[in-house]
């Protein structure tokens, strides 16, 4: 006779910044998924407010009366510096989408997230297709000799380059070290080459009402180029990187830069 199958309990979920638009669309997709249970919601700016069936709350110190297992961070990196150590103190794990964090900040947080009570996941992206892209670039690098990203977003995006583009460049410039010099001697719109990233791979903001997430990695060589392009048209497509992490965060200690290794790449 066949053992009786037993059900695991499901993930206790709360959402920082639910109120936004990607808080919102965090809140949809943790209630739309079974092994997800959306338990609190928090955002001061929407109090009072429901999504996904879910009051908004004012104060973080919703997510510890829910018991939540898990917290994913959509907000921005100044409230971020205040949520992300906070969880690690009532040993919740942490889910960040926020981007503008200083190298001090993740030493902060890693030390946070050391005693093993719970763990941190930092992504500049979670669009499946946007890990790929870094992950293709940072493959294709060493045989070019000069590369360039350009990124465009909404025209709502505060910080310039996305976290994206800046994960993007450092994973770049670190796959090869062979890089031909910027030939620009003279700009004549201060800043038109883009900002001058590690090893000198520029990168271009675009601002654009209409866009949502988009980016270009643009390599050259002797006679041949490559463009390496991805495009989130919805906020959508970052949920299943989103819930996936939520899944499998307890798999993985400390703190972990990037979606990565949760997909084994």
């Amino acid at each position: 006779m066949s053992e009786p199958s037993v059900s695991r309990p499901s993930i206790r979920v709360g959402v920082n910044g639910a109120g936004g638009r990607m808080g919102a669309a965090v809140c949809d997709a943790v209630a739309d998924d079974a092994g997800l249970d959306l338990v609190a919601a928090v955002d001061p700016h929407h109090l009072g407010s429901t999504v996904a069936g879910c009051e908004v709350s004012g104060e973080l110190r919703a997510f510890a009366d829910a018991d939540c297992d898990v917290v994913v961070d959509f907000t921005v990196a100044d409230a971020s510096r205040v949520t992300v150590p906070w969880l690690a103190l009532h040993g919740i794990h942490a889910v960040v989408g926020t981007t503008g964090f200083t190298d001090h900040d993740l030493d902060e947080f890693r030390s946070a997230f050391g005693n093993g009570a719970a763990h941190c996941l930092i992504a500049p992206n979670f669009a499946i297709s946007a890990v790929l892209m870094m992950r293709f670039a940072e493959i294709a690098a060493p045989f070019f000799d000069t590369a360039e990203i350009i990124e465009y977003h909404h025209d709502a995006k505060v910080d310039a380059p996305s976290g994206t583009a800046v994960a993007t460049a450092r994973r770049i410039a670190a796959a090869s070290d062979r890089w031909a010099p910027d030939p620009t001697e003279h700009e004549v719109y201060p800043g038109a080459r883009g900002g001058e990233g590690p090893a000198g791979v520029r990168v271009h903001a675009v601002r654009m009402r209409g866009m949502v997430a988009h980016q270009e990695v643009l390599m050259g060589a002797l006679g041949q180029s490559l463009t390496i392009r991805q495009d989130s048209y919805d906020r959508r497509s970052f949920m299943p990187g989103v819930v996936l992490a939520c899944h499998r965060i307890a798999d993985h200690p400390g703190l972990t830069l990037g979606l990565d290794p949760y997909l084994g790449l």
